[in-house]
């Protein structure tokens, strides 16, 4: 970690950067804000509140990214709960254990990339899921059963309701297990995925074992008659239910009537690799017909 050091108290400041520096830190150490090379990035900086409060804020906003622990010799609005409430994520009065500083040092830098990858693993289930829809309810009691035919609806709803829930999801394929113990996980949401690999003998077994305990199994087949709520729902998007090698006949069929809405002929074409005559062929030889709101010229 790059970390700064704002303290007029050299000697502490020196004997911080040195702790510091044997845990493979670099340490800059500056006695005052004229010192401070404000176009440096810092992971950390520790910020003595003995300069002047407007000095305090101005670090403070000019490293917002940066994690603050303010060094404090006493405690009052001004130096605590002013810069506290500007942004710094913590204080530690002076004078203080040596340890508590780094652990504090240590605990805001793993929450920052826990929140950091935490936000960025939001953002790509939020864009994983973009299209994903359904208009079925879905059933308000564990547990219950998916039937789909693809397999992105499922977790889209197994994701929902662990949020509703508070819980994490713990995920079982029954590919390779035929056994399940759902007490193991009773603090979290029990998820199947692939019900439609079990085995006919196991089937009647595992439904018996989840009967009360936070579950929902999803089957991309049939899954006839059960004890549980159904929830059926048939995706109408195309692409999503490919699980084979296509011809490329098959392929250029299955391109222009799942995007010949969103893209114009000439675009289209040009994705394709074919020209607007070619497309308009393969219109008539495969009997797609073009949509009236489809995209024109």
């Amino acid at each position: 970690m790059n970390i700064l050091i704002l303290d007029e108290e050299v000697y502490l400041a020196q004997k911080v950067a040195i702790k510091l520096q044997e845990e493979g830190n670099n340490c800059t150490h500056v006695s005052n804000i004229k010192e401070v090379k404000f176009n440096t990035t810092y992971d950390a900086i520790l910020l003595s509140t003995n300069i002047s409060s407007n000095d305090v804020h101005k670090i403070i906003s000019a490293f917002k990214e940066s994690i603050i622990i303010l060094l404090v010799s006493y405690i009052n609005d001004t130096t605590v709960t002013k810069p506290l409430k500007d942004g710094a994520q913590d204080y530690i009065l002076k004078p203080f254990i040596m340890d508590e500083l780094v652990r504090k040092i240590y605990h805001y830098d793993e929450f920052k990339k826990l929140k950091n990858q935490n936000e960025n693993l939001e953002n790509y289930i939020d864009f994983a899921f973009n299209n994903v829809v359904h208009e079925e309810d879905i059933p308000t009691t564990l547990p219950f059963a998916i039937e789909t035919n693809d397999q992105r609806i499922a977790d889209k709803i197994v994701l929902e309701i662990a949020q509703k829930l508070n819980k994490s999801i713990k995920f079982i394929s029954l590919e390779n297990h035929t056994k399940i113990e759902p007490s193991d996980f009773r603090d979290e949401l029990l998820y199947i995925y692939d019900f439609h690999f079990v085995k006919k003998g196991s089937r009647d077994m595992i439904l018996n074992t989840i009967e009360k305990f936070d579950v929902i199994i999803c089957s991309l087949e049939d899954l006839g008659d059960i004890a549980y709520p159904k929830l059926s729902v048939k995706s109408a998007n195309k692409l999503s239910t490919v699980d084979s090698i296509l011809t490329i006949n098959d392929y250029v069929k299955l391109m222009v009537t799942s995007f010949q809405d969103k893209y114009p002929d000439t675009e289209l074409s040009k994705r394709l690799g074919i020209s607007r005559k070619s497309l308009w062929e393969k219109r008539k030889k495969f009997g797609i017909e073009k949509n009236k709101g489809a995209k024109g010229e």
